[in-house]
């Protein structure tokens, strides 16, 4: 199937009926499930948790009820369900920006992410690109960390908006590499992907699915991925981590429910999400977004999480960034 008519059969049911369960999972779920998406009708994040709410139904046998609670990065919806009732009927699906907006918000956010929030599991995961403008004389990395160096004002880097991983990456790439550089605050990922491939700026941090347009037509070139390992969507490229070790941003996607939800709930739902994420029809949609699916355990989404937050606490102090 098609993306575009995958995607305008998923947004068009927003209710998701399953098929029967079995019985060791007669008690749980025994009415419908709510599953929030934080962002907007037909982005990737809403596309990816549809997708995979229904491939759900051969495993959990209640109606599940998509909701789009947007606004504020991603926090309006992750507060929607940390004042759920802990049951395992409201579940929360969101990005790594609540990692970053953890920080960035630290003195107006109005719950713990660390003890607030129940792990269920890591779903999938997209680097950011390091790109350049084909005008950049820069082959690699180190190329690029020298030409930035030598050049009086440095170069240009493109941001997808404050506070975005892609503008945070900008900031470490400046930390990491010592490298006088302007960071351009463009207004979405779109918009900086463009900014770049018309020489408005020099480079930017982007996901591939924002970049492979400009990728294809080579008014930019890729030199690197931000992930800790190379990806499946370009394994060639080589990641900032093997040139600065600890420079690493992932796109990730993930699952949670409400602090004290019943431990065999969350393993219930732990354990469907893995068979849906094995669903052909998900791998084919990731290998269209340059997604990895990634299953963890609780607990480590919990240390990505405590990791992640510890990382871009220093960043942005470093940075000098205001946190409200």
């Amino acid at each position: 199937m098609h993306q575009s008519t995958l995607s305008k059969a998923l947004i068009a049911s927003t209710v998701i009926v399953f098929g029967g369960a079995g019985s060791a999972m007669a008690q749980y779920p025994d009415r419908p499930i709510r599953l929030i998406v934080p962002f907007a009708t037909g982005g990737g994040t809403d596309l990816q948790g549809r997708l995979v709410a229904d491939k759900l139904r051969q495993g959990l046998g209640q109606t599940i009820l998509v909701e789009n609670r947007t606004g504020n990065g991603g926090l309006i919806g992750a507060e929607a369900a940390v004042k759920s009732a802990p049951d395992g009927y409201t579940v929360l699906m969101t990005t790594a920006s609540i990692s970053v907006n953890t920080v960035l918000q630290k003195n107006s956010i109005r719950f713990d992410l660390l003890k607030d929030l129940a792990p269920v599991t890591w779903m999938s995961n997209s680097a950011l690109v390091l790109a350049v403008h084909t005008s950049v004389p820069a082959r690699s990395v180190t190329d690029l960390v020298a030409l930035s160096k030598k050049a009086p004002e440095g170069l240009n880097i493109a941001a997808n908006g404050a506070g975005t991983t892609s503008h945070l990456s900008a900031e470490m790439f400046k930390q990491f590499t010592k490298a006088k550089s302007v960071i351009i605050q463009y207004k979405g990922g779109g918009p900086s992907a463009l900014g770049t491939a018309t020489g408005e700026a020099d480079m930017l941090f982007n996901t591939p699915t924002s970049l492979m347009t400009h990728l294809n037509a080579k008014r930019i070139r890729a030199l690197a991925v931000s992930t800790e390992k190379p990806t499946s969507w370009n394994p060639d490229l080589p990641t900032m981590n093997s040139f600065y070790p600890g420079f690493v941003t992932d796109q990730w996607y993930a699952v949670f429910v409400p602090t004290k939800t019943p431990q065999n709930v969350i393993t219930t739902l732990h354990a469907q999400i893995k068979k849906a994420l094995d669903a052909p029809e998900v791998r084919e949609f990731y290998k269209q977004q340059a997604l990895d699916p990634v299953v963890s355990s609780p607990a480590e989404l919990t240390k990505l999480l405590q990791s992640e937050i510890a990382k871009y606490t220093q960043v942005v102090t470093a940075a000098g960034i205001k946190t409200r």
